[in-house]
């Protein structure tokens, strides 16, 4: 089971999933502030984190943007609120995932294990499929690397699936719902901001001009494609 370090002010819900978790197996550490959470990030090295976005300090955003900028750890926030803004600006800030509250423990553990799947689901169909050319970008399924001009790419898991799903199939368009199945394992009923986000994130990690992708198309009124038609 996963290592998860939850980051939660609330006292009764931090002790609520840490017991829920632990119920599932999981080994859980926690913290109630974004600050504290940095440090156990360090020392802890979990394999995923648990991010309430309002926190007191360092909020949940900020939060957010430290532990990325740091590593890959795969992020999971929680909000209270269904606001669109909140939820988007957590995604660009680098989550992979998001619970409202209240939070359902089955719900909560369903994410994180689809979560830590995309680092390890993929494999290759045959030997060809490895080593996969696009100009300067080089996609090798087997060993789940993905290189630009000789360089590695460090992607998050979630972003790693984007990219193995659409240049599976260069050419072909992918409508955000059929993203949202293939990448995040269940049905977000049309949230597509999941997606959009981290299409902006991947985009800013392997296109040369984020803002004029080679790579990942967007196809208005459809979804995306990788390469061009």
């Amino acid at each position: 089971m996963a290592s998860v370090l939850v980051i939660e002010d609330d006292a009764s819900v931090r002790e609520g999933l840490e017991l829920a978790l632990r119920r599932q197996a999981h080994t859980v550490h926690t913290a109630e502030s974004g600050e504290l959470g940095l440090e156990k990030l360090r020392v802890f090295q979990p394999d995923i984190v648990v991010l309430d976005l309002m926190l007191p300090g360092i909020d949940g955003f900020e939060t957010c943007r430290r532990i990325r900028s740091a590593g890959e750890v795969p992020i999971i926030m929680l909000t209270a609120r269904s606001d669109d803004f909140d939820i988007v600006a957590g995604l660009e800030a680098g989550a992979d995932d998001y619970v409202t509250k209240p939070i359902e423990p089955r719900v909560l553990d369903a994410r994180i294990r689809a979560v830590l799947r995309r680092a390890v689901s993929e494999k290759p169909a045959n030997d060809d499929a490895a080593g996969e050319r696009h100009g300067g970008l080089v996609i090798d399924r087997a060993g789940l690397v993905v290189t630009k001009n000789g360089e590695p790419v460090s992607l998050t898991p979630t972003e790693l699936k984007l990219l193995l799903e659409l240049s599976r199939t260069p050419g072909q368009v992918y409508s955000r719902q059929q993203i949202l199945s293939a990448v995040w394992d269940h049905d977000y009923l049309g949230d597509s901001r999941l997606v959009d986000a981290c299409v902006q994130r991947l985009r800013a990690k392997i296109e040369d001009v984020p803002a004029k992708p080679e790579h990942v198309q967007t196809v208005r009124g459809f979804g995306y494609r990788f390469g061009r038609s």
